[in-house]
């Protein structure tokens, strides 16, 4: 008879499998996990760039524009005060304020020819005559400036002729409302151009 505590002995053993090495580098993370990475945006500079191009380029068309308006409406009052003599007391010259208006109107005159011409020349050419940072400032100050005297002159002008249409309205005092009502229109223009040369001085990096 066989004996049991040998039997119990010889049981035969199960060999195990060796444990394996899991890769970790190797394993995908899960479809359905939170360690999701979303692809870097192409071209977001390049949109910023082209949409900052697009509104300098904007402005400067609109600032050309106004300018081009300023120097029409100033050129029509410089005429129209300078040809206004029509003898004895009805001549321009005889009276300071129109003297001043005339020569508002020939500086207006003389500066929009002046920026319409850069304008033109950087438009057509694509290249800048001043830096940016001298552009900006001259184009916010000249045209504040411009503004300012041109208010200033038809101003002085408009007490003067309402004291004469009051008594003689003829075709000196309506010259020379004429040329009043111009160089307001000239203001308007200037001083709106100011006002897109301080939007553009104030988007300047360097400030």
């Amino acid at each position: 008879m066989s004996d049991p505590n040998n039997y119990k002995a010889t049981a035969v053993q199960t060999p195990t499998a060796p444990p394996c090495s899991v890769d970790t580098e190797s394993q995908t993370p899960a479809t359905g996990g939170t360690q999701t990475q979303n692809p870097p945006v192409a071209g977001t500079g390049v949109g910023r760039f082209i949409e900052r191009w697009k509104r300098e380029d904007m402005l400067k068309k609109g600032c050309f524009g106004l300018r081009c308006i300023a120097l029409l409406f100033s050129l029509f009052a410089f005429i129209i005060m300078a040809s206004n003599k029509h003898g004895d007391w009805r001549d321009f010259d005889k009276y300071d304020e129109y003297r001043y208006l005339l020569a508002i109107a020939i500086l207006s005159t003389l500066y929009t020819i002046l920026l319409v011409l850069i304008q033109v020349y950087q438009l057509s050419t694509n290249k800048e005559i001043f830096s940016r940072k001298n552009s900006a400032f001259l184009d916010f100050f000249g045209d504040q400036l411009m503004a300012y005297l041109l208010l200033s002159a038809a101003s002085s002008a408009v007490p003067l002729t309402n004291r004469m249409r009051e008594n003689n309205d003829n075709i000196f005092t309506d010259s020379s409302a004429s040329a009043i009502g111009m160089e307001f229109v000239a203001f308007l223009a200037m001083a709106v151009s100011a006002i897109v040369s301080g939007y553009k001085l104030s988007k300047q990096t360097y400030i």
